[in-house]
């Protein structure tokens, strides 16, 4: 879960306005709407904090499936695949028409 979205969600489930979680924490309003829709992101510890003066807590859970990050190597041959694919497309010749081939649908 992203950290604005759990923001967002403990703030209501305390029955918070952002404004009265701003002035718990002593910070803006501003701040709390930017953590909520993603253009600002807190550090783990103001989360944290956040979380606790909502009633909530912060915590650690293990994930289903790790995370694997492609190889430098997974990474080249995807790479040269995509060119591929795009040298492909810019080689396929164009042809406009000048009328639909098919009928227009008519409005409902």
């Amino acid at each position: 879960m992203e950290a604005g979205v759990a923001l967002r969600d403990a703030r209501l489930a305390a029955g918070l306005s952002q404004r009265e979680l701003a002035d718990r924490v002593g910070t803006s309003q501003a701040t709390i709407s930017a953590y909520e829709n993603g253009s600002k992101q807190p550090s783990v510890a103001t989360l944290s904090r956040l979380l606790a003066a909502s009633g909530s807590r912060l915590t650690v859970a293990q994930a289903r499936q790790p995370v694997v990050e492609p190889s430098a190597r997974q990474l080249k041959r995807t790479a040269r695949a995509l060119a591929d694919v795009l040298a492909l497309a810019e080689a396929l010749p164009v042809r406009h028409r000048r009328e639909l081939k098919y009928p227009r649908l008519a409005p409902q």
